[in-house]
């Protein structure tokens, strides 16, 4: 168990690295290096590397060791609508209470309330893990969880357009408000709506 939150700290760490551009696209992560800075050995690095490139946020080339990849826009297509299509399967699944629907509405109103780019996102993001947290299958909740790993780095940049944000606090809304009426097609559609915005927008601002 220790080695494990061990493991999930350096993958915080080294994602927060990441987003901060420490760590810079198409250079090799030095192993070394980040374990003085750190302050722990090699072994849960390289552990928490391994799971960054199964949510393919880094690359393992051969005779080079870890890198930050490269994004692109065909990826982001690809990715955005297959988390579109998953959380759309886990809403359907779900089930919500009064408690549940107001999770929501204070999640929504952190996202508003939000004042940095990365506060945005972990507010936007902390919405849709709200949204399929009640549903039983693991598994699809799971790979969920390691493809909203990868969508940071696509969003990342983006979150001082209030146009953005305003679009999607409308949409959010909606959502709410038909879970809330238990018109569950309707959230489903409003919701692919959504991510499909937010990949639109994503799209506009990848140069490949």
């Amino acid at each position: 168990m220790q080695a494990n939150i061990l493991r999930n700290q350096v993958k915080s760490y080294l994602l927060g690295q990441i987003q901060k551009g420490e760590l810079e696209v198409g250079k090799t992560i030095n192993l070394a290096l980040l374990s003085r800075n750190i302050g722990v050995s090699v072994t849960p690095i390289r552990e928490a590397l391994t799971q960054l490139e199964q949510s393919r946020v880094i690359s393992a080339v051969p005779n080079r060791g870890f890198v930050v990849t490269q994004l692109s826009k065909e990826e982001a297509k690809h990715l955005y609508e297959t988390i579109a299509q998953l959380e759309i399967m886990a809403v359907e699944g779900s089930n919500y209470t009064d408690t549940d629907i107001e999770a929501l509405r204070s999640q929504q109103l952190k996202l508003q309330q939000a004042h940095t780019p990365l506060a945005r996102l972990e507010a936007r993001l902390g919405f849709h893990d709200l949204l399929v947290k009640n549903n039983s299958n693991l598994v699809l909740l799971q790979i969920l969880d390691d493809l909203k790993t990868r969508l940071r780095f696509y969003e990342q940049s983006h979150g001082n357009d209030a146009s953005f944000y305003e679009n999607v606090d409308n949409q959010n809304e909606a959502i709410i408000q038909a879970i809330e009426e238990n018109n569950v097609p309707t959230a489903a559609l409003i919701l692919k709506m959504n991510w499909m915005v937010v990949l639109e927008y994503v799209e506009n601002h990848l140069r490949n």
